[in-house]
C-alpha cells in the first residue's frame, strides 16, 4: 500500500509521526479543506501549536468528514499536552473510520489509560486486535495494555485503606517540598525543598531542610545551612536509622565524575561534616541519584542509568567495605527492574522491604510505587503494587515508611494550588514490612563519665549472623540501634581502652515499637579489678557444656584478649543457691573452666587466663525470686594484670 502525503512547495513533511494510509479515493475532495490542512501542517512543523490547531480546525469545517485533519489535530493536541482535546480528536476520527489509521487506536487507548479513564482505554485496545494489522509489535502493546487495564479497573474496585494528611505549615510551605526521610526514632525529619528566586537567572534552587519532633507533631522546617546546603542544587537524601549519616544526590559539581552523583556526610554532635563525592565504584560518568541506605549504614541502594543495566533506569545496591570505600554496584535484576524507569528505592529498617517507582510493571499509569520482600534464600520475590488509591494514573514516587512499619510519608501535589506537599497515611496492613524497634541511649566512661564514642554489633543468637553494625556519636555519645522483632539478639559494644559491653534481649513475639529501649551503657576503662559479665555464655541445663550460642561472645573475648596482649583475665564461675552447695562450688568450677579451655584453644597463651569457680558466695541480687537467680547463675570475666 502506498502512503498518501499532501504536498506543500519547498517542504519536507518528515513530522507526521503517523502514516495515513491511501484510499482508493482521497480523504477529501475538498480543495479548501487540503489547502488549510497542508498550512496547518506546516504550522506544526514549526511547533505553532495554536495556529496549527486554527487551520486544522478550519479544514474540518470545510469538511467535517476529512478523517486526516482530525488525526492530525490529536497530534497537534498531544504535542502540546492536551490529552482531553486529543483523545476527543481521535474518537472523532474513529467515528468516521475504525480502520484508516489502525495505529491511532494504540495511540488513544494510551492516551485514555494515561488519564485514568481504564474502561475507554479497554474498548481501544480490544479494538485494536479486533482489527487483525498483523502488526505484531502493535498487537503486543494492545495486549499489554488489555493486562493494564484489566489490573487498574479491578484495583479500583477493592481500594485500600488510604487517608493521607498534610504535615501542615510547620513542614510544607508555598515552595514544593519532597523526599522526606527519617530517622529510626522518628525524631527527625529531612526534606528537599525547592525555593523560586528573584533572580530570573537562577529561578530555583534546591536545599535541605530539618525538622525535629516536638509534642504537637514537627518542629518548624529549618535550612540545614552549610555545609549541607550550597550555590549548587542538593537532594533526594537518605539517612541512617541514627540520623548521623546522609547520603544524597547532586548534580553537575564541579568535582562530579557524571551528570548526577551521590555525595556523603557525617554529623558530630550538632555540625554535619564538609560533603564529600562517593567516587567509584558507584559514581560513573552518567547519572546516580535517589540514594536509600540501611539503618547500620552498610548497604547502598540508589537509581542509575549506568551501563549493564536492564532498562532505562534501573536499581543497583552497593555495600560498604570500609570508612570510605563501597564495592562495585550490583543491578538488583530481573526481579525488580524492567525495560523501563525503576526510581526511588527506599529499603525499610528490617532490611527485607524494598519500595520503589516503576513506570513499567503493571499498575494504574505513570509511576506506581511497589514493595518486593526477601525470600529465606536472600533473593527478591515478585514486586506487588501498592494498590489503588494510593497509586493513580499520576507519578507516585519517594514513598518512605517508618520503623514500625505503620506510617508511610510521600510527597504529592493533590491541591494544585500548593505544589507539592509532604503528607503522611497508614500503611494498609498486607503492604507493611517487618516490625522494627529500636534501642537509643548513650555511652560513657563507668569511672569518669565521659561521653564516649563505640563500635555497636547487633547480632541474632538465632543464627549467629550480625544484624548491625554502627557506632555511638563520638562527641554526645548517643546511639540509635534499629532491632527487628521476633528475634533473639547479642549487643556488643566495645572501644579501644575499654571492657567491652555484653548484653541480650529477646524480642520473639513481643511488639515494642512504641516503647523502645532507652539504655544508657558504662564502659569499664581496662584496670586492675575491673569486671563484666559474659552475658552471652550460655551452657546446657545442670552441666557445664556450651551452648553453640556462647561461641559469638567468647571469640569476641578471644578478639579483645589479642587486640590488648598485656591484659591477663580470671574466669569466675557463679550459680544461684538452688541445690547443694558442693555440687554449686563443683559446678561453678567446671563452667569457668570451660570457658577458658575454649579461650586457651583459640591460640591465648594458658597464663593469660586463671579459672575459678565461687558457687552461690557472691550473689549480684536476692535470690529469692527466678529474676534474681537467673543473674546470679552467671560467667564473668575480670582483669587481673
Amino acid at each position: 500500500m502506498r502512503i498518501r502525503w499532501y504536498i506543500i512547495p519547498g517542504l519536507i513533511l518528515y513530522l507526521l509521526a503517523f502514516a495515513l494510509v491511501a484510499q482508493d479515493k482521497p480523504a477529501t475532495n475538498s480543495k479548501r479543506a487540503i489547502e488549510v490542512y497542508n498550512r496547518g501542517l506546516q504550522q506544526y512543523s514549526l511547533h505553532n501549536f495554536d495556529l496549527a490547531e486554527k487551520l486544522l480546525l478550519e479544514a474540518i469545517k470545510a469538511d467535517p468528514r476529512f478523517i486526516d485533519a482530525y488525526l492530525m489535530l490529536a497530534e497537534v493536541y498531544e504535542d502540546s499536552k492536551q490529552p482531553l482535546k486529543a483523545i476527543e480528536a481521535y474518537h472523532n476520527a474513529l467515528a468516521i473510520r475504525k480502520d484508516y489509521y489502525p495505529n491511532g487506536i494504540i495511540r488513544l487507548g494510551n492516551l485514555e489509560y494515561s488519564e485514568g479513564r481504564y474502561a475507554e482505554a479497554l474498548e481501544s485496545y480490544t479494538l485494536y486486535l479486533s482489527l487483525n494489522t498483523g502488526n505484531l509489535t502493535q498487537e503486543e502493546k494492545a495486549r499489554k495494555g488489555i493486562v493494564r487495564c484489566d489490573f487498574s479497573l479491578d484495583a479500583m474496585k477493592h481500594p485500600v485503606d488510604f487517608r493521607p494528611v498534610n504535615l501542615g505549615p510547620d513542614v510544607n510551605s508555598a515552595n514544593d517540598e519532597y523526599w522526606p526521610c527519617l530517622s529510626a526514632d522518628e525524631q527527625t525529619l529531612v526534606i528537599t525543598r525547592l525555593i523560586r528566586s528573584d533572580d530570573f537567572m537562577k529561578k530555583v534552587q534546591e536545599d535541605f531542610f530539618i525538622s525535629h519532633r516536638v509534642d504537637s507533631g514537627w518542629g518548624m522546617m529549618q535550612n540545614a545551612g552549610n555545609p549541607l546546603n550550597t550555590a549548587d542544587n542538593e537532594g533526594a537524601q537518605t539517612l541512617s536509622g541514627d540520623g548521623r549519616y546522609m547520603i544524597f544526590t547532586a548534580c553537575n559539581r564541579s568535582d562530579g565524575l557524571g551528570r548526577c552523583d551521590l555525595y556523603w556526610s557525617k554529623k558530630q554532635g550538632d555540625k554535619w561534616s564538609e560533603p564529600m563525592n562517593l567516587g567509584k565504584p558507584v559514581n560513573t560518568s552518567v547519572r546516580e541519584t535517589q540514594p536509600s541506605i540501611t539503618p547500620d549504614g552498610r548497604t547502598l541502594y540508589f537509581s542509575s542509568d549506568r551501563p549493564g543495566g536492564k532498562g532505562q533506569h534501573d536499581i543497583w545496591v552497593s555495600h560498604r567495605v570500609d570508612e570510605d570505600q563501597w564495592s562495585p554496584p550490583e543491578n538488583l535484576g530481573d526481579s525488580i527492574n524492567t525495560s523501563g524507569i525503576e526510581m526511588s528505592p527506599f529499603i525499610h529498617a528490617d532490611n527485607q522491604s524494598l519500595y520503589f517507582s516503576s513506570d513499567e510493571l503493571i499498575g494504574l499509569g505513570g509511576y506506581d510505587i511497589f514493595v518486593s520482600r526477601r525470600d529465606s534464600s536472600g533473593n527478591w520475590q515478585k514486586p506487588e503494587n501498592l494498590g489503588y488509591p494510593i497509586n493513580t494514573n499520576r507519578d507516585e514516587i519517594g514513598l518512605i515508611v517508618n520503623a514500625r512499619g505503620d506510617l508511610a510519608y510521600f510527597a504529592s501535589n493533590v491541591d494544585k494550588s500548593k505544589g507539592k506537599d509532604i503528607f503522611v497515611f497508614e500503611m494498609p496492613v498486607q503492604k507493611r514490612p517487618d516490625m522494627v524497634t529500636y534501642m537509643k541511649g548513650r555511652v560513657f566512661d563507668a569511672v569518669s563519665s565521659q561521653l564516649l564514642g563505640a563500635r555497636f554489633e547487633l547480632i541474632d543468637l538465632g543464627n549467629g549472623k550480625e544484624l548491625f553494625q554502627s557506632s555511638s556519636d563520638s562527641i554526645t555519645g548517643e546511639f540509635i540501634v534499629s532491632i527487628p522483632v521476633n528475634h533473639n539478639y547479642l549487643l556488643n559494644v566495645s572501644r579501644k581502652g575499654y571492657l567491652f559491653y555484653s548484653g541480650n534481649f529477646s524480642l520473639r513475639g513481643i511488639f515494642l515499637a512504641d516503647k523502645p529501649f532507652l539504655k544508657d551503657i558504662p564502659l569499664e576503662p581496662i584496670q586492675i579489678g575491673k569486671s563484666i559479665v559474659l552475658n552471652n555464655v550460655f551452657y546446657e541445663t545442670d552441666s557445664f557444656a556450651l551452648k553453640k550460642q556462647s561461641e559469638i561472645e567468647l571469640n569476641k573475648v578471644v578478639r579483645f584478649l589479642m587486640v590488648n596482649p598485656n591484659v591477663r583475665i580470671e574466669i569466675s564461675g557463679h550459680t544461684d543457691n538452688t541445690g547443694n552447695a558442693d555440687y554449686n562450688q563443683e559446678l561453678s568450677e567446671n563452667r569457668a573452666r570451660t570457658v577458658a579451655d575454649y579461650i586457651i584453644a583459640a591460640s591465648i597463651p594458658a597464663d593469660r587466663v586463671v579459672h575459678r569457680g565461687y558457687g552461690m558466695k557472691f550473689p549480684v541480687t536476692s535470690n529469692d525470686l527466678e529474676e534474681g537467680r537467673a543473674q546470679n547463675r552467671r560467667t564473668e570475666l575480670k582483669i587481673i594484670e
